[in-house]
C-alpha cells in the first residue's frame, strides 16, 4: 500500500515537473493532423529538380530574388493557385500606397513578434492540454475571430453585394 501511494505520488509529481519544464515559447497549435484530410500545401505543382553540369558555374545565391529553378516564383504561385500572372504586382500598388499613407514603423514585424509570444504565454493550455498536446490555438484567439456570417449578414443589410461565406457545417457533415 505504502508503495503503491508512493508511486502515484513520483507520478504526480513527474507530470508536473514535466508540464514545466522544456521550451518557454508557448506552442497553441499542435501542426500534426489528427484526420486523413489532405495537407492544403500539398497541392502546388513543383517543378523538377535539375543537376547542372558545372557546379562552380552556378551563380551565388541572392535572397529575395529569382534562381535559376524558380526564375519566376510569384507569377508561378499566382497562376497555380488560379489568378492571372501578369496581374501580381501592378494591382498591389494601390493598396500598397493606401495603406502605407500613415507612414511604415520599420520595426513593426519585431514589435508584433514580442506583442504575440507575450500574447501567447498568457494563453497557454491547461496543465494536460499541454501533456497531450492539444490544440488550444482557436480557443486563444476566439476574441480576435471574426464572424464570416455575421458580417456577411451586416452587409447585405446595408445593400452591399459581396461574395456569400461557406454553408454553414450540420451536425450530418460533420459525422
Amino acid at each position: 500500500m505504502r508503495v503503491s501511494r508512493s508511486m502515484l505520488l513520483g507520478a504526480v509529481v513527474a507530470s508536473i515537473l514535466a508540464g514545466c519544464s522544456g521550451d518557454k515559447t508557448p506552442q497553441l497549435m499542435n501542426v500534426r493532423s489528427q484526420s486523413g484530410s489532405p495537407d492544403e500545401f500539398m497541392i502546388l505543382p513543383n517543378k523538377p529538380l535539375e543537376m547542372p553540369q558545372d557546379l562552380s558555374a552556378l551563380p551565388a545565391p541572392t535572397p529575395g530574388q529569382s534562381s535559376r529553378t524558380d526564375p519566376t516564383p510569384e507569377s508561378d504561385a499566382i497562376a497555380a493557385l488560379g489568378g492571372r500572372p501578369g496581374a501580381g504586382a501592378r494591382a498591389d500598388n494601390g493598396l500598397i500606397s493606401h495603406v502605407t499613407r500613415f507612414g511604415v514603423s520599420q520595426s513593426i514585424r519585431q514589435t508584433l513578434a514580442a506583442e504575440d509570444l507575450e500574447y501567447r504565454r498568457r494563453n497557454d493550455g491547461r496543465l494536460l492540454e499541454r501533456v497531450f498536446n492539444t490544440n488550444v490555438y482557436f480557443r486563444a484567439y476566439e476574441r480576435q475571430s471574426l464572424d464570416q456570417y455575421a458580417e456577411l449578414e451586416r452587409w447585405r443589410q446595408r445593400g452591399v453585394r459581396n461574395v456569400s461565406a461557406p454553408p454553414k457545417a450540420t451536425l450530418s457533415e460533420e459525422d
